[in-house]
């Protein structure tokens, strides 16, 4: 890799310059800085359901609010960058994750929080496709690109590991909104490093266009699912906005698929779901990343709206589980090589589930990090080597012109999965919870003024409420049963993402059974071919967890 400084005069952007060491240094700040937005707020659940009276449904809005716009945009934010450039994106990017940093610091009210997250999320949404764009597009030789693209994906686990080190850590010593500001100010130097060393590239060709019928139907969709998700576990899902909210979802996303039949430049080619191995890839991303981030999410309520463990130990667990690809990366390439992906993706999906078996198997008081460092390292280890292998397998089983695209694909549906984790795991944990404690409540020889105290508590704000509510002596009997209940609810879901896991690992083992040599050579050529593609075929590619 060059210096820019020593590149000569600056080439057109459709023509960019070998990639230079500040611009490499630049993109991979600036994607450390966007993965640290999506795991910086899983300490703080119990400060803020204590601060602000987060219902259940509250709660689960927090993650999702982050993820969402990186799902829905991520692909057309890809084509901005094609079309406008993407140094452009990523400035913008950095201040979009200000801005919602600062907005949520400041928040007095859930929806002044869930506003910011959104915000910020969108900012990851523009910084994540670019960034790797940046590095693709100025790294022509495989060796080079290969290199380039380890350093991207050490910072993005990076990011991931010292996010809830660096929150849960400020709010031990201040208000859990201090613990956005660092982000913020990390999203200013990221506009003001692209802005100075960032090599501007785009690939502006007459193909290239925004699929706006197919976003906006796409975003509904997915929008309507997770409200009916999340709102249905407070309100009950037979309401009738629940179930007009199922139906809005069911209709969104059958025109969107009526609309990628149609349009002259999908964001989605329904071709591709055609090659069994590629369509068992997809559904395998949304069931995986869907059990890894409601495990975390199921474990982070644990910890800290039930247990009230100190905001740091609750970051441990999760900086751990983080840690775990960042010391396996560099030895994976490796793996890749002499294991076939199908045996990776089926013994990682198994190891993930495990460890999040473990994890709900284990006494509702086992909340220090000793008893928690099996099943993390055992979902660490399984996530990482699934996640290299099933990136292979999408990739590697389609036609190289669509490798971008299917990478891209892949990479919508595991985001998907990760928003669908909290809002599943909210509602069969904490709705099972509320029905579990009714019943205790209804058996514990409360008389009647206090077990209607008690009721009125569980009907209006669930079990969660009533474990955290201050009711005077009345606490010292309802809070425990609370608790129970909670945690029953809370390894039942734990059981569910599990499952989820194991029915990837059964896809798998069907999907790709007539797999042999010939398909792993065929994977790595396509891979081998991958390296060498054009500048715009790998946008979307994100070879790390967003966790």
């Amino acid at each position: 890799m060059t210096d820019p400084a020593a590149e000569g005069p600056a080439p057109s952007p459709n023509t960019p310059a070998p990639l230079g060491r500040a611009t490499l240094v630049a993109a991979c700040f600036a994607i450390c800085v966007a993965q640290i937005g999506i795991p910086l707020a899983s300490p703080l659940i119990g400060e803020i359901q204590q601060d602000l009276g987060a219902s259940a449904a509250a709660l689960a809005w927090i993650p999702a609010a982050f993820i969402l716009p990186t799902a829905i945009l991520e692909l057309n934010f890809g084509v901005l960058g094609d079309l406008f450039g993407r140094k452009r994106l990523l400035v913008l990017g950095g201040l979009l994750i200000t801005a919602g940093c600062l907005v949520v610091a400041t928040a007095g009210s859930m929806t002044q929080l869930i506003a910011g997250q959104a915000t910020a999320g969108l900012g990851a949404a523009a910084i994540f496709p670019s960034s790797l764009a940046v590095i693709v597009a100025g790294t022509r030789e495989p060796v080079a690109r290969a290199r380039a693209l380890s350093y991207w994906a050490l910072s993005l686990a990076f990011g991931a590991m010292i996010a809830p080190l660096i929150s849960g850590f400020i709010a031990e010593h201040a208000h859990w909104g201090w613990a956005f500001v660092p982000l913020a100010v990390l999203g200013l130097i990221t506009s003001a490093v692209s802005g100075r060393w960032i090599v501007d590239s785009r690939q502006a060709t007459a193909d290239r266009g925004l699929d706006r019928p197919g976003q906006l139907t796409i975003a509904v969709s997915l929008l309507a699912l997770l409200y009916a998700v999340i709102e249905g576990a407070s309100d009950g899902y037979s309401e009738p906005h629940i179930v007009l909210a199922f139906v809005l979802a069911a209709a969104s996303f059958t025109a969107f698929l009526a609309v990628e039949r149609r349009s002259r430049a999908p964001m989605l080619r329904l071709d591709l779901f055609r090659t069994p191995a590629f369509a068992a890839a997809a559904a395998i991303g949304l069931l995986a990343l869907f059990g890894l981030i409601g495990t975390a999410y199921a474990l982070s309520i644990k910890l800290e709206a039930v247990h009230h463990v100190s905001p740091f130990q609750a970051a441990l667990p999760f900086a751990l589980v983080q840690a775990v690809p960042l010391l396996l990366t560099p030895f994976l390439p490796k793996l890749l090589q002499h294991v076939h992906p199908r045996t990776l993706l089926v013994g990682g999906l198994l190891s993930l589930a495990a460890g999040e078996f473990w994890m709900a198997l284990l006494p509702g008081d086992a909340t220090g990090l000793a008893s928690m460092t099996g099943p993390i390292l055992l979902m660490g280890v399984g996530f990482i080597t699934m996640f290299s292998s099933l990136t292979a397998v999408a990739v590697g089983t389609v036609d190289i012109r669509y490798a971008g695209m299917a990478s891209a694909v892949t990479s919508l549906v595991r985001e998907t999965g990760q928003a669908l984790g909290p809002a599943v795991v909210g509602a069969v944990a904490l709705g099972t919870a509320s029905s579990g404690l009714a019943d205790k409540l209804a058996s514990s020889g409360l008389p009647p003024q206090a077990l209607g105290v008690a009721e009125a508590v569980n009907t209006e704000g669930g079990a969660l409420a009533v474990a955290n509510a201050d009711l005077g002596s009345l606490s010292g009997t309802v809070a425990p049963l609370a608790r129970e209940a909670l945690e029953s609810g809370l390894d039942l879901s734990m059981y569910v993402c599990a499952g989820a896991a194991l029915a990837g690992a059964v896809i798998a083992a069907l999907a790709l059974r007539h797999s042999g040599a010939a398909d792993a050579m065929a994977v790595g050529t396509s891979a081998q071919e991958a390296a060498t593609a054009p500048a715009d075929a790998p946008d979307s590619v994100k070879p790390l967890p967003s966790a």
